[in-house]
């Protein structure tokens, strides 16, 4: 496990931090690992739905993000914001259990100024339950005189 606080690489908090756990990471890629709860969002019942699934992906990405700029400015809150879009996805008709241990690994496939492409993995054991492409734009860090 990776000894850094999780918080100084993604923005959230409370309900919306699904990741437990950094396995690994570097400037590349990241490995996180979460439990499913009953504060999860879109929970259905006793399983949450898979859509879940980008957000989790989106946050693993953020941590290599975060750990990337992290590591070169020392400060992994240094751009106004994130816009997220889904280039593609595949997720099985499958339901995620409560409790149910999820391993996601995310991977920067381009980056070119202030746009990243990157490429997530999530599976329980061995079995693939969801892939996606995620675009992120970043927004411009401000200005002191700002």
């Amino acid at each position: 496990m990776i000894e850094v606080a999780i918080e100084r690489l993604i923005p959230h908090r409370d309900r919306m931090k699904l990741i437990d756990a950094i396995v690994e990471v570097d400037d590349r890629w990241a490995v996180t690992e979460s439990t499913v709860t009953d504060r999860w969002p879109l929970l259905e019942g006793d399983s949450v739905n898979p859509l879940v699934l980008i957000e989790l992906i989106a946050q693993t990405s953020a941590v290599t993000i975060g750990w990337k700029k992290l590591k070169e400015e020392g400060d992994a809150e240094s751009g106004k914001g994130w816009l997220v879009g889904i280039k593609s996805a595949d997720f099985p008709d499958i339901e995620i259990p409560l409790h149910a241990r999820i391993t996601t690994r995310s991977e920067i496939n381009f980056t070119m100024d202030n746009y990243t492409e990157l490429h997530g993995i999530s599976t329980i054991g061995k079995d693939r339950i969801g892939e996606a492409v995620l675009q992120v734009m970043r927004a411009e860090k401000e200005d002191a005189g700002e």
